[in-house]
């Protein structure tokens, strides 16, 4: 695994694309548009694109189903929704995010410092977009640490 990850590193990353589901189109473009700052791109009645940190986020109309029920784990003491997605920002980029997004969103882990001290230290932040997708930002203060053990 080690070789995968290291060829990863040394070639081109290629942007993921991601589509999740959201019960009400225009609530989930503003909150990404103007909430998170994505540019838009393509879109229709049903679905819309955005770059997501340049990767492919995909927002598409599903009618919300009452008996899904959310799911969480513990991870530091905090109960982490599944599933969810997200990307892993810049130390200081994750911290002006936050700050930039804290008036409007509410979270489910507000932003701190995980695993402080420890190897694998980083920041992270929880919260839901309007139709019920969890999504997670977080930092490494050594990027090496992503993919450790």
């Amino acid at each position: 695994y080690y070789r995968i990850y290291k060829l990863i590193l040394m070639s081109n990353l290629r942007p993921f694309h991601l589509a999740i589901p959201v019960d009400h189109v225009e609530k989930a473009r503003v909150f990404y548009r103007d909430i998170l700052q994505l540019e838009e791109g393509r879109s229709s009645d049903h679905w819309v694109d955005f770059n997501f940190f340049g990767h492919q986020l995909v927002i598409h109309y599903k009618e919300k189903n009452q008996t899904e029920k959310d799911h969480h784990n513990e991870v530091d003491g905090k109960a982490v929704p599944v599933p969810h997605f997200g990307v892993v920002l810049e130390w200081d980029d994750f911290h002006a995010f936050a700050k930039a997004i804290t008036p409007h969103v509410t979270f489910v882990i507000e932003p701190y410092i995980r695993f402080e001290g420890l190897v694998g230290e980083q920041a992270t932040m929880f919260f839901y977009d309007p139709c019920g997708n969890a999504l997670e930002f977080k930092a490494f203060k050594d990027d090496s640490q992503l993919f450790a053990k």
